[in-house]
């Protein structure tokens, strides 16, 4: 009977048990997926503030080769007349998707940091017609110098593969030299730490 008893206990504690242990199981459930959630979009998440640039180092960096060239509206313009400014020296194309994809974020930087020495000069590397590149400018906004590159400019600055995107120090030597669609927030890190 003593037996009979302690097990009818034990099945009525377990009872008991059960449904908290439930309870604490979909707690810790949703504690630990809050942190994936908020990473994938559920909650939003503040950009870092700082992060890691990929500038090469002051003592490593070689000079620019120099440019003249004629923009499409007509005006000279070179890398030496730009010596004391931070230059944003994009090799691109109206007809390429992954410059395309960069034009708004550099339009923004030459808003946002022209004042502070940002000059931004686009040159276009598939020799397309200037009545083919200023509507495409107008659209998009950009108000900075665009020329057309030519197979020296391709040889010089190695524009082989588009996008192909250089920062230039105030000194005229080269800081950043990427091929490919750049990370937008540690290009914008690049230049706020050339511009000071």
């Amino acid at each position: 009977m003593l037996f009979n008893r302690s097990i009818s206990m034990i099945r009525v504690s377990a009872r008991w048990l059960w449904p908290l242990g439930i309870s604490v199981a979909i707690a810790l459930l949703f504690s630990l997926r809050a942190p994936i959630l908020a990473g994938a979009g559920g909650a939003p998440s503040s950009p870092p503030q700082d992060g890691p640039t990929s500038l090469i180092p002051s003592q490593s960096r070689k000079p620019a080769p120099d440019l003249n060239l004629t923009d499409i509206a007509g005006a000279k313009v070179s890398l030496a007349s730009y010596r004391g400014k931070v230059v944003l020296l994009d090799f691109w194309a109206v007809d390429c998707g992954g410059c395309v994809k960069e034009i708004p974020w550099y339009v923004e930087f030459d808003h946002k940091y022209h004042e502070k020495g940002l000059q931004p000069l686009g040159i276009d590397m598939y020799d397309e017609p200037p009545s083919k590149i200023k509507p495409f400018m107008e659209k998009a906004h950009m108000q900075y110098p665009v020329a057309v590159g030519n197979d020296e400019i391709r040889n010089r600055f190695q524009a082989d593969e588009l996008p192909k995107t250089m920062l230039i120090d105030r000194q005229g030597r080269v800081a950043v030299s990427h091929v490919g669609i750049v990370d937008k927030a540690t290009f914008e890190r690049d230049i706020e730490e050339l511009l000071k």
